[in-house]
């Protein structure tokens, strides 16, 4: 009997000696919590993007939500994002009593479709929540252009774009604020965290507070000043602190995040070369405009193509050790958002993609083995049920 293949997850954190002994150096030093590793990552991030200014969270929804604070969301006012997305892009919203309004995809870049943002276009809008799917930038150009003409902030979710590029420029620099998630099947990792990154110093300084309880040390922003230990809670915030630990850590990756990203690239290719020849696959589309930094890799299954249905295709691949996934369960079809009043059928591209999508592995300790053995299986269980 043949032995089996070692798991194949679809996405993992890449951690060697370096990133253990940067944690290490902080467990050793006087400082756990938010103290100077915190500062120099969000140093690191801020100029690696390009941005002015940048704060760090504890996750990536909690950055999400203070984007959505800094932003002023309240109670009835509306923001528009995608339904094909993890739903903390439309739980911020809720989190601020504000409504999440979804508008839906682009057929082939799968993010969501400027034309779609318009008509949802109300006069309670006020944010737009684009996501860069799978590491492809959304169409910022235009969706920014929309925001200038109805006096909206853009809070680009990329938490799978660090690394990408937008017409030749860095995600991060581009959107009102931007969001980057480090959960480990990101592209670095901080363990859990995330930031946002901002050229707006209001901006900065709201999210600052918001993170810590609403409190506040500066001194200009203060109403009274009782001396140097004085502080003021002006606000109901969070405790959404990121720790000196995870800093550490993330800025340890973040040295390595463009070999991470060339790694990713390279897989991709190796993936499209095999694919784009199988009539019964749609491979990934990739923008002009863009240069995706590959957080996942999603193929579509031409299903009159095929004797198999999606969910026997995905379990013959989890047989073969082959640890794929399906990024997203449209938001709207969670039975949350349907007790609120969202329907299946509201958003038919997220729901056509949604029920023929497979997400392969892809990380950079992949071996070309590895690769090679995703790729064979695929095109084996492909050649097993496709229609003659």
């Amino acid at each position: 009997m043949q032995p089996r293949h070692p798991f194949i997850p679809y996405g993992r954190q890449t951690i060697d000696e370096d990133d253990i002994q940067a944690v290490v150096n902080v467990l050793k030093s006087d400082y756990l919590t938010t103290g100077p590793a915190v500062e120099n990552f969000e140093k690191k991030v801020a100029e690696y993007v390009d941005a002015k200014y940048a704060v760090a969270f504890s996750s990536g929804t909690a950055a999400l939500h203070g984007a959505c604070f800094a932003t002023g969301i309240g109670e009835d006012d509306e923001v528009i994002t995608t339904p094909m997305t993890f739903a903390a892009s439309a739980n911020c919203v809720l989190y601020q009593d504000g409504k999440p309004i979804f508008a839906d995809i682009d057929p082939e870049t799968y993010n969501i479709d400027p034309d779609k943002i318009r008509k949802k276009i109300t006069p309670n809008t006020k944010a737009i929540i684009p996501v860069d799917f799978t590491g492809q930038p959304a169409d910022l150009d235009e969706i920014m252009e929309i925001a200038k003409k109805h006096n909206l902030t853009v809070i680009e979710d990329a938490a799978h774009a660090i690394g990408a590029t937008y017409k030749g420029i860095k995600v991060g620099s581009i959107a009102d604020m931007t969001m980057f998630s480090f959960h480990p099947v990101k592209h670095i990792t901080s363990g859990e965290g995330g930031i946002i990154t901002t050229n707006n110093k209001t901006l900065y300084e709201k999210l600052l507070q918001f993170r810590t309880h609403g409190i506040t040390r500066n001194h200009s922003l203060l109403n009274e000043n009782h001396g140097p230990w004085y502080y003021e809670m002006q606000f109901l915030g969070y405790n959404y602190r990121m720790t000196d630990i995870q800093a550490a850590l993330g800025f340890s990756q973040l040295e390595k995040l463009d070999r991470f990203v060339q790694k990713r690239r390279k897989i991709v290719q190796q993936y499209n070369n095999e694919f784009n020849t199988m009539e019964q696959i749609i491979t990934p589309f990739q923008h002009s405009h863009g240069n995706s930094s590959w957080h996942l890799y999603v193929i579509k299954l031409k299903q009159d193509l095929l004797s198999i249905t999606r969910k026997r295709f995905f379990k013959e691949l989890n047989e073969a050790n082959i640890g794929v996934n399906v990024h997203y369960i449209p938001v709207h079809l969670q039975p949350y958002y349907q007790k609120m009043g969202y329907n299946k059928g509201d958003y038919p591209i997220a729901e056509e993609l949604y029920d023929h999508i497979i997400t392969l592995p892809l990380f950079p300790a992949m071996t070309d083995e590895n690769v090679h053995y995703v790729i064979n299986t695929v095109k084996k269980i492909v050649q097993e049920y496709q229609i003659k």
